[in-house]
C-alpha cells in the first residue's frame, strides 16, 4: 500500500513530462506499477456486440482484434469493404462489416439505419476513424473535413444508434489525440475558415472539440444509460502518423508505441468491470487532465457555442 502513492506520483510525472509519458516508455513503465488496473477477464465480451469505426488500419485493426480476442462480435464500420474483408479474416471471432464514410453525414445516416434495422443490441461503440487532410477540405455537406469526421460524424452516429445502445450500460469511446493539448477549442471558427490552414492544427482542434464536448454528451446520453469517454493513445506508430507527420515519425520513431499499446486503454474501457465512470479523458487506464495548468481550457460559454454549432449542423435538439 505504501508504494501506491509513489506509483501514482511517478505516473503523473511521466504524464506531465509528455515525451516519456506519451511514448512507449510511459506505457512500459506504467504496466509495471502497482497502480496498473487488472486486465479484463478472458471472455469478458463474450456475447457482446461492439462497433469500431476506422477498423482497417493502425489502431482500428488493433482495437478490433483485441475486442474479438475477448469474445466480442465486432462490427467493422469502414469506408473500404475490401480492406475490411482482410481484417475480418484475421479476427478470431465473428464480425460484420458496415460501409460508412464518417465524414459524410448522409452516409452516417444510411449506415445507422441499416445497423438499427439488423442489430438488436450494441454494447459499445468505438469512434476511431480519423484523417488529417493536408489542405482544407469540405465534406459533402460543406463542413471542414476534420471537424466533420472527428466530431459531427461520431456524434450523429451515436445519436442514431441510441435505440440499440440504450438500456444496456453501453460505452462510447472517442479516440482522441494528445495533440489536442496544444490547441484551444475553436469556438469562434469551428469550420477553420479564417487564417492559414494547417492539417495538423485542424486535426488537433477537432480532437480538442471531442474532449471538451464530453460533459455535454455525458449529460445528453445519460438518460439512455450510455457512458461516454475520450481516450488518447499516446504517441503510436500508425500508417496515419507516418503519412501525415513524417518528420515527427522519423524523429520519435524509435520510442513510438505500437498499435496494440495505443489501443489498450480503448479495449480496457470497453471490457473492464465495473464500468468506469463516464465523462473523462483517459490514457493508459487512468483519468487524465484535459489541460495542463489551465492552458487552453475553454469557458463554459465556448463549449456551449461549439455544441450549438454541432446541434445545428446535425439538425438535432441542443
Amino acid at each position: 500500500m505504501t508504494l501506491r502513492p509513489l506509483a501514482r506520483a511517478l505516473d503523473t510525472v511521466l504524464d506531465r513530462a509528455v515525451v516519456p509519458g506519451f511514448s512507449s516508455i510511459g506505457y512500459a513503465v506504467r504496466r509495471r506499477l502497482p497502480t496498473w488496473p487488472a486486465d479484463p477477464a478472458a471472455g469478458a465480451l463474450a456475447g457482446r456486440h461492439v462497433a469500431v469505426t476506422g477498423a482497417t488500419s493502425g489502431l482500428g485493426i488493433a482495437t478490433a482484434r483485441q475486442l474479438s480476442e475477448l469474445g466480442a462480435h465486432v462490427h467493422l464500420i469502414v469506408r473500404n469493404p475490401d480492406k475490411a474483408a482482410q481484417v475480418a479474416a484475421d479476427l478470431p471471432g465473428p464480425s460484420t462489416t458496415w460501409v460508412c464514410d464518417l465524414g459524410d453525414l448522409e452516409s452516417v445516416r444510411e449506415c445507422a439505419a441499416r445497423i438499427v434495422a439488423e442489430v438488436p443490441v450494441l454494447h459499445a461503440l468505438v469512434h476511431n476513424a480519423g484523417a488529417m487532410p493536408p489542405q482544407r477540405t469540405e465534406s459533402p455537406q460543406g463542413h471542414e473535413l476534420s471537424m466533420s469526421l472527428h466530431v459531427l460524424g461520431p456524434v450523429l452516429l451515436t445519436e442514431l444508434l441510441l435505440p440499440v445502445l440504450a438500456g444496456h450500460e453501453a460505452r462510447v469511446v472517442l479516440v482522441t489525440s494528445g495533440g489536442m493539448y496544444a490547441q484551444k477549442l475553436p469556438a469562434d471558427d469551428p469550420e477553420y475558415v479564417s487564417g492559414e490552414y494547417s492539417g495538423a492544427t485542424a486535426y488537433a482542434k477537432s480532437k480538442r472539440a471531442q474532449v471538451e464536448l464530453l460533459p455535454i454528451l455525458t449529460t445528453r446520453w445519460a438518460a439512455d444509460g450510455v457512458a461516454v469517454y475520450a481516450m488518447h493513445p499516446g504517441w503510436a506508430a500508425t500508417p496515419g502518423v507516418t503519412e501525415s507527420l513524417p518528420t515527427f515519425d522519423k524523429v520519435l520513431g524509435p520510442i513510438l508505441r505500437d498499435a496494440d499499446s495505443g489501443a489498450d486503454t480503448t479495449t480496457w474501457l470497453v471490457a473492464s468491470t465495473p464500468r468506469p465512470r463516464g465523462g473523462e479523458l483517459w490514457m493508459d487506464r487512468r483519468q487524465r487532465p484535459t489541460a495542463y495548468l489551465g492552458r487552453n481550457s475553454p469557458t463554459s460559454d465556448e463549449r456551449r457555442r461549439v455544441w450549438q454549432w454541432v446541434a445545428t449542423a446535425l439538425d438535432v435538439s441542443p
